[in-house]
């Protein structure tokens, strides 16, 4: 049986593109919503997910801190794709004769100064790859789309200007989801881990302080943490971190111990291997 990905957005978002690079050989299912992408892996229709996390430029990810915790699957890889937004049109238009520019309210906050210059209106449209299917349908000159490379050979548009984003440094982290199963051992990842977790501190004071000591002390990278609100309590915060290092590395091992003393629940989310854009930005540092 042919194994299947899914993704949130149209055919040549941003999503598609780090499924067709990560997994080539796997076919590609668009999703209209996460909640939908998550529920094609938990029903048993495809096989993962590729959903974004966090990006270099816009932060967190809205409500993927809270879904992927209530979601029940695990995360089993990580991929992270540079931006690359592109200027799109029907055959024949020009920037000059184009009036309004549609894509995704990120995109076209990352892509300002080709908007500017150009001095076109900026329209929000809900996906990147949405807004140059829409400029297809409308068939008209007048109105562009800011989209990945991908979405032009896709759509049958033309690029009026490629590599249009404003910081050429834009990246996506992506995580790989799948049915729920046994963590991977040491031994499967010989190389660079990354441990993904949630966990809640006790209402106490310095709690979060506390719990966090061990990981210096044991010399763990902790590198994402970010707090979220439990429900409508104000008391009860929740915490999503990424370390490097595999659960069964003692340094770690004894620092999910000490985490241990300071929280009322710890839950790993999930044990992979790191993507090699870790290595490459550290040794560009």
């Amino acid at each position: 049986m042919t194994q299947k990905i899914a993704y949130q957005g149209e055919p040549g978002a941003n999503s598609d593109m780090a499924c067709r690079e990560m997994f080539p050989e796997l076919g590609s299912v668009p999703c209209a919503s996460f909640e939908d992408a998550f529920e094609q892996v938990s029903g048993g229709s495809v096989d993962l997910a590729m959903i974004p996390i966090e990006n270099s430029i816009a932060g967190r990810v809205a409500d993927i801190h809270i879904l992927l915790p209530q979601s029940k699957l695990q995360i089993v890889g990580e991929y992270f794709l540079p931006i690359r937004f592109d200027l799109l049109g029907i055959p024949g238009s020009t920037i000059e004769d184009a009036t309004e520019v549609h894509s995704h309210i990120h995109a076209l906050g990352q892509c300002r100064r080709i908007i500017r210059q150009a001095g076109l209106k900026p329209v929000i449209a809900g996906d990147t790859a949405g807004s140059a299917r829409e400029v297809r349908d409308w068939n008209d000159p007048r109105k562009l789309s800011l989209a990945p490379p991908l979405a032009a050979k896709l759509y049958g548009l033309e690029v009026l200007a490629s590599s249009v984003e404003d910081d050429p440094t834009n990246t996506t982290r992506f995580v790989v989801l799948a049915r729920e199963g046994e963590l991977p051992s040491r031994d499967e990842l010989t190389g660079p881990a990354i441990t993904s977790f949630v966990f809640s501190v006790r209402n106490v004071p310095s709690a979060l302080y506390k719990a966090l000591g061990g990981f210096a002390t044991n010399g763990v990278n902790m590198t994402r943490l970010e707090s979220y609100m439990v429900g409508n309590e104000f008391t009860a915060t929740t915490f999503i971190a990424d370390v490097e290092g595999h659960p069964d590395d003692p340094r770690l091992r004894r620092a999910l111990e000490e985490l241990e003393f300071f929280t009322t629940d710890i839950r790993i989310l999930g044990v992979y291997a790191a993507d090699a854009y870790r290595a490459r930005q550290t040794a560009s540092v």
